[in-house]
């Protein structure tokens, strides 16, 4: 039986089938609760684990909610504002942006998506034109066009546990923010510096963007209680371009774990089929015949 899960307007296909063993094995096993991982350039699903089950999705979120923000080709130098309608009152998290600071819009965007400023991405969606509800509409609407089926928005922070999706819809959300340059650029920044009475550093919350032995595309990570840990985020991993999404880890190695697991295990599995090809060659030419000749 194959799964098939449709990127929406991008007209990409993802087909979920069964992989001979000796291409990549059984799998690692993994801490968190949700988990696929799809290769971009043939549509498989490598990986997949409770992957249909609809959850709080946390600061993933913020993927949406930037590229709502750039559709909508708003001034990314215009300045705004930082209000109390934007402190979070729901979770009382901690903000570095206090009441009264002065950010550009794309400032914000920047620390909202590296560094998962919750305050910034309020005053995203309080800026809108015609205001934050028109902002979650335009999520959903976003969200319905890409065809993930099982994802809501109620608010754009992901602090609200009210804001679900599944891991095969969030594959959807990374690639269609993957054809966003600046998402791309600023989900792999290392860090930003913002001066405010002194500077404040900022750093991305993903470690693994700051790992040389990643090639990291895309990057989001979220945290909230009723979500667990999470990433989203499309790598290349040997010479494969891949979307991996993990939800509900315990704890925040969790997900840096399991990343290196699913790494390892490609990369392991990679070479030993390149070696079972290589085999194969040999034994096949000392027949006398060719790959091209028998295919």
């Amino acid at each position: 039986m194959s799964i098939y899960i449709t990127v929406g307007a991008l007209g990409c296909i993802y087909s979920a089938t069964t992989l001979a063993v000796s291409e990549i094995g059984k799998g690692p096993k993994l801490l968190s609760d949700g988990v696929i991982v799809v290769d971009v350039s043939s549509g498989e699903v490598l990986y997949s684990k409770n992957a249909g089950v609809e959850r709080p999705i946390a600061s993933i979120t913020k993927l949406m909610t930037a590229m709502v923000t750039l559709d909508a080709k708003l001034p990314m130098k215009q300045k705004i504002r930082i209000t109390q309608e934007d402190v979070d009152r729901l979770r009382n998290s901690h903000s570095r942006l206090r009441v009264g600071t002065v950010r550009t819009r794309r400032e914000l965007l920047q620390l909202a998506l590296m560094s998962s400023e919750n305050r910034a991405a309020a005053a995203l969606a309080r800026t809108y034109p015609r205001g934050r509800h028109a902002f979650y509409a335009k999520m959903n609407a976003k969200a319905r066009l890409l065809g993930m089926k099982h994802t809501r928005f109620v608010e754009a922070t992901g602090l609200d546990s009210d804001n679900v999706s599944t891991a095969e819809d969030l594959v959807q959300l990374v690639s269609a923010g993957f054809t966003y340059p600046l998402i791309r650029a600023i989900t792999t920044t290392t860090s930003y510096e913002v001066r405010q009475k002194r500077v404040v550093k900022y750093r991305n919350t993903n470690p693994l963007v700051r790992n040389e032995d990643w090639q990291i595309g895309l990057s989001k990570t979220g945290y909230i209680k009723p979500a667990g840990h999470c990433v989203a985020m499309q790598a290349q991993i040997g010479d494969r371009p891949l979307v991996i999404v993990l939800l509900d880890a315990a704890a925040r190695y969790g997900i840096i774990a399991d990343s290196n697991r699913i790494k390892n295990w490609i990369e392991t599995s990679s070479a030993a089929n390149t070696l079972a090809v290589q085999e194969q060659e040999e034994v096949i030419g000392g027949n006398g015949a060719s790959l091209n000749e028998i295919f």
